[in-house]
């Protein structure tokens, strides 16, 4: 698990003109952000570190090994580039927490039988509704 902030040295940003609300604001203020990682050159991270993102993440992972991560929700460039991080930081952290493994359970004695009177129950009900013919 990678504490917040402590990648922080490692990401770059950049910075484009955004689209959606904001009329002629939009037009001349650059408050898309754009996050970038670089899985391969990074050095907090370990060797099983890099390749756990790169299994998991391999559809948000570029050819040249770079996490990109786009924030272009509001209008504050600040605003956007805070909500990258957080969403690097929960990506990252979501891929490198290991899955829980599932312990196989038994169905309880109780359940069994209630499941099996049910049905008897069920299929006399539908047997009453027949029409015998002799």
């Amino acid at each position: 698990m990678i504490l917040s902030g402590s990648l922080d040295h490692e990401l770059s940003f950049s910075f484009s003109r955004s689209s959606g609300p904001g009329g002629q604001h939009v037009n001349k203020v650059n408050t898309k952000v754009e996050l970038r990682f670089n899985v391969h050159s990074s050095t907090i991270l370990d060797d099983r570190q890099k390749e756990i993102l790169q299994e998991k993440l391999v559809n948000q992972i570029s050819q040249d090994g770079e996490l990109i991560i786009v924030a272009q929700a509001t209008r504050s460039q600040l605003q956007n580039k805070q909500d990258a991080i957080e969403k690097f930081y929960a990506l990252v952290n979501r891929a490198l927490t290991p899955q829980k493994k599932r312990k196989a359970t038994r169905i309880t004695k109780a359940a069994k039988e209630k499941r099996l009177k049910d049905k008897k129950e069920l299929s006399e009900k539908k047997s009453r509704r027949r029409f015998d013919e002799k």
